[in-house]
């Protein structure tokens, strides 16, 4: 029977899980029930899979550490795939500590291959890059390798090195075709996408184009005055001025940057910065005060001009004022960019990766849910949150064999 355990593990490394089911199905001792928990994530049902793990975790007898502790890695891995963010990551740290004291490093690799992708999924990166230097990549497998190079892309991307981000894709694609695993290659094209879809919006003299991430990462070295969107800074090179908590001031500064040689009138920029619809004296005083304290804090890189009609930006040392804007602008839209990734989130996930209030996240959801911008399922606290899939793009399942071997 124990060679029924060994191939059921070996399916599960090659990405079979209906096969690894074939052979322990009927099973109920603990390995068993681990390999059953692992092929059911595989296959979707997140729910079930947890439990079995659980079971298994139970069944192990004492002297099993590893064996449990290899359940615990998986059941993280379930908790990563279904963006359970608040799952305990010191119970994955202590799993990981076992793992590798009893030199099943592949598996403690793996287990901090996990924890990697969650830093990096809450955009620790370089909490994230730290763990991934304590992880030796030269014993891993194919199928380990993968993730490794996805993590390693994941930072490239974050940190807009397309060529280093290139570089570990070619190697993860590489890896994943030693690996013969269709859903590992499937996670390497999807990741691949990031760097041939438009990634942001320039707009400039009146006019606009989009722009993919290498573009995006050669306008950070560009003489340009370019206003950030995405970060809510005004910055040159070098310069930066950080807008972030004064939004009525980056308002202006964008408004002006994108009227930019022209001049904007007055009524606009009330509009836009205060949302007035009818503009009086109180809106024009405000108006001369928070363009003084604009004024005040672009000094470095531009200067605010009075006109006949309203004020106009005046760039130093730069002939080009560019702002750059994110792909799609709507309310909500930092909601729905993480939604985009295809997986199924929890509002508290959404939460800790936005770093706003679940009230915050529950009420942009419910609105998204309303225009059919998103859809959940599950009750309570299973409840997941995802963008309507795209009719035959099925997403995509990354959770690479985890053999249990006891």
């Amino acid at each position: 029977m124990e060679s029924l355990i060994t191939a059921a593990a070996r399916a599960l490394e090659a990405g079979d899980p209906l096969g690894a089911l074939n052979r322990v199905a009927l099973r109920n001792d603990a390995p068993s029930l681990a390999l059953r928990g692992i092929a059911m994530a595989q296959l979707g049902d997140l729910a079930k899979a947890k439990a079995l793990l659980r079971s298994a975790a139970r069944a192990f007898g004492p002297r099993e550490a590893v064996a449990r502790a290899r359940c615990v890695v998986a059941e993280a891995e379930i908790a990563l795939v279904s963006r359970d963010l608040g799952w305990p990551a010191k119970t994955l740290a202590g799993a990981r500590a076992t793992l590798a004291s009893h030199g099943d490093l592949a598996n403690a690799a793996h287990a901090g291959h996990i924890e990697a992708r969650r830093l990096l999924l809450l955009g620790r990166v370089d909490e994230a890059e730290r763990t991934l230097a304590e992880i030796s990549a030269s014993p891993l497998p194919p199928s380990s390798l993968v993730v490794r190079e996805l993590v390693l892309a994941g930072i490239a991307i974050r940190r807009l090195k397309t060529t280093d981000a290139r570089a570990a894709l070619d190697r993860a694609g590489e890896a994943a075709r030693l690996a013969k695993i269709p859903a590992l290659l499937a996670e390497v094209d999807g990741a691949n996408l990031i760097l041939t879809t438009p990634a942001a919006r320039l707009i400039a003299r009146g006019s606009e184009h989009p722009l993919l991430l290498g573009e995006v990462e050669r306008l950070a070295t560009s003489t340009a005055l370019v206003v950030d969107t995405f970060h809510h800074v005004v910055r040159r090179q070098g310069t930066v001025i950080s807008l972030g908590t004064r939004p009525v001031l980056f308002a202006l500064a964008r408004t002006l940057a994108q009227a930019w040689p022209a001049d904007v009138s007055r009524e606009r920029l009330i509009a836009g910065a205060f949302g007035a619809r009818h503009v009086d004296e109180s809106h024009r005083a405000r108006l001369r005060v928070e363009v003084g304290r604009l004024r005040t804090q672009l000094e470095p890189l531009a200067d605010i001009n009075a006109t006949k009609q309203g004020f106009m930006l005046a760039p130093r040392k730069t002939r080009d004022v560019l702002v750059l804007a994110r792909p799609v602008e709507e309310k909500h839209a930092d909601v729905l960019a993480f939604l985009s990734d295809g997986e199924p989130w929890s509002s508290s996930a959404l939460a800790l990766a936005l770093a706003t209030s679940p009230r915050t996240v529950q009420r942009a959801l419910d609105e998204l849910a309303r225009s059919n911008k998103v859809q959940s399922f599950g009750h309570g606290r299973a409840r997941r949150w995802m963008t309507p899939p795209v009719p035959g793009f099925p997403t995509g399942l990354l959770l690479p064999g985890l053999p249990l071997k006891t």
